[in-house]
């Protein structure tokens, strides 16, 4: 019995690290991966020397503004080949997640926290945007996708028809969408497990890079702007394309911010409104005197 713990917990050590380690890199995102950024900085690949073997290599490089590959091909749940153009709707904006099915931890935690900020968007699936999900492990299988996709889409209170894709692929085909992403991750043959961040991208109607979203929490609004602004009016309603008016993406904080400039602008319009609502009431009881006389 001791013997066999002795090689287990080595094991389970290693595992637990590597997570532990994800987790961090999913958190505090390094500089690079802030909007407008290039490729990684002098420091960054400096400061990476010192880290450990299982998680050099992982980083998120933004390419906002960028088409994804549509001509990559994956199979879906029900084990169909599709092209990922032919997943994404082509008036909607998209919630594309790279994550793999037999993660111990991060991408259950990332694929939770989307599905509470969905349930929360006051936005509907379907209708206002669409979600895909995309497998980095090339050994996963369609049946895993088709369980995933239930579980979640249950957990959400929505029928198995809803458009939550969930995809495997070859590994080629995924390193295309992940280079394409910025989403650079490793495989730790030791513990048998990938390292990466912990981020939702989102993706405009006609398949560009919107918005990266990080972290294992997603404020609902945060979320919901992010969409409102990657469909650029096409979703929503007017009111929230005026709520979006007056908030502005936070490079520095990677969230969501009150945007002063917006604000003083719809307080402008609402001003000129008024006084143009005044001015044709009073013209009008002018004209109503004129025509009393």
């Amino acid at each position: 019995m001791m013997s066999t713990l002795s090689h287990i917990l080595p094991r389970v050590r290693r595992a637990g690290f590597l997570t532990a380690a994800a987790l961090v890199l999913a958190v505090a995102v390094p500089a690079s991966a802030m909007p407008g950024a290039g490729k990684t900085p002098r420091a960054i690949l400096e400061a990476q020397q010192d880290l450990p073997p299982q998680v050099k290599g992982v980083d998120v490089q933004e390419h906002l503004g960028e088409l994804v590959p549509t001509d990559t091909r994956f199979l879906d749940a029900s084990g169909r080949e599709v092209r990922l153009g032919d997943v994404l709707p082509k008036s909607r904006p998209t919630l594309l997640t790279l994550v793999y099915y037999n993660c111990p931890m991060l991408c259950n935690l990332v694929l939770n926290a989307q599905v509470q900020a969905m349930k929360e968007l006051g936005l509907e699936l379907g209708k206002d945007y669409e979600a895909v999900t995309v497998s980095i492990d090339p050994d996963d299988t369609p049946a895993q996708s088709l369980e995933r996709r239930r579980r979640h889409l249950q957990s959400m209170g929505k029928p198995e028809t809803a458009p939550w894709h969930f995809l495997t692929g070859t590994d080629a085909e995924i390193r295309r969408l992940a280079d394409a992403l910025g989403f650079k991750y490793t495989y730790d043959e030791s513990t048998k497990q990938y390292a990466h961040a912990a981020v939702v991208h989102v993706l405009t109607p006609e398949g560009s890079i919107s918005r990266y979203l990080y972290g294992t929490t997603f404020p609902p609004s945060d979320m919901k702007l992010a969409l409102l602004e990657a469909a650029n009016g096409r979703v929503g309603t007017s009111f929230d394309q005026v709520i979006l008016s007056c908030f502005k993406y936070d490079t520095a904080t990677r969230r969501y911010g009150f945007y002063i400039f917006g604000f003083i602008r719809l307080g402008g319009i609402a001003v000129f409104c008024a006084l143009a609502t005044m001015l044709i009431y009073f013209w009008r009881r002018e004209l109503k005197k004129g025509a009393a006389a």
